[in-house]
């Protein structure tokens, strides 16, 4: 089992309203640089929140929403200081609620 932390908004927000283009473009080129695996996921309408024990985590977000999810819990938290209207958290898969995370990723 993984843990995966996540950040959550709606749709307009991650993919109209913020220019994300070059946080992921720095990063990407950082990783290669370090031969470092990508370990990050822009995620339209998430799977994870499907899951029961995500409905209060869904209820809270504006619909269609959108993730980045991510196994760097450092990163995750950096963005959220650098973005507002957000909401983190995290959640172990594969679960009895939540499939493999990975297998399931629809990316953006």
């Amino acid at each position: 089992m993984s843990t995966y932390y996540y950040l959550l908004a709606s749709q307009r927000f991650l993919l109209e309203e913020e220019d994300l283009d070059e946080v992921f473009k720095e990063r990407i080129r950082n990783y290669q640089e370090q031969e470092k695996q990508i370990d990050f996921w822009l995620v339209k309408q998430p799977a994870f929140l499907e899951a029961p024990a995500m409905a209060q985590v869904k209820a809270k977000c504006p619909q269609p929403s959108a993730a980045i999810i991510s196994t760097d819990p450092k990163f995750i938290t950096w963005l959220k200081l650098r973005l507002e209207y957000v909401l983190t958290g995290e959640f172990e898969s594969p679960s009895a609620t939540i499939p493999d995370a990975l297998a399931s990723l629809q990316l953006a």
